[in-house]
């Protein structure tokens, strides 16, 4: 993590679920939230028809590129939620794995939901993600912008 959130674990919890049950943000941060990442290759067509833990590597790195554009990684995830388009809960538990393995050992909380289906064509997963980071101190109106700082009332 990056000093921005903290991990909280809940002691009178069970400690079977693999990861933290809540996150606290600390400020000053920058909250980034990203749509549902979803297993599609550069030119947009689904991966791995079938195959959903092979979808779930392409959702991973989907969301570290979302992440990455935003000035964020995995490392500053505070929440995710999980769709696997199935009943079966060995699906589930197959995405899952792929999941906690693209974090290593950064747990942040998350949710797994078994669903009717998804938004493409033989789409099987989707992952969103809130992340947090150092906020940047705001940039001065004055000094960098003529127009702002100019005298003119804005």
């Amino acid at each position: 993590m990056t000093g921005t959130s903290h991990l909280i674990r809940a002691p009178r919890l069970s400690d079977v679920a693999e990861y933290a049950y809540a996150a606290e943000v600390v400020p000053p941060a920058r909250l980034i939230f990203t749509a549902g990442a979803c297993p599609l290759d550069a030119e947009g067509r689904t991966v791995a028809p079938g195959d959903p833990a092979a979808q779930a590597r392409q959702v991973m790195a989907n969301l570290e590129t979302a992440l990455a554009a935003a000035g964020a990684g995995l490392a500053d995830v505070v929440k995710t939620t999980v769709y696997v388009a199935s009943g079966d809960r060995t699906d589930l538990v197959s995405v899952w794995q792929v999941v906690r393995d693209a974090f290593g050992d950064h747990d942040p909380p998350s949710t797994l939901l078994g669903v009717a289906v998804l938004g493409y064509p033989d789409q099987l997963v989707e992952v969103e993600a809130v992340a947090a980071v150092r906020a940047e101190p705001a940039p001065d109106p004055g000094r960098d912008n003529p127009v702002a700082g100019g005298g003119r009332p804005l």
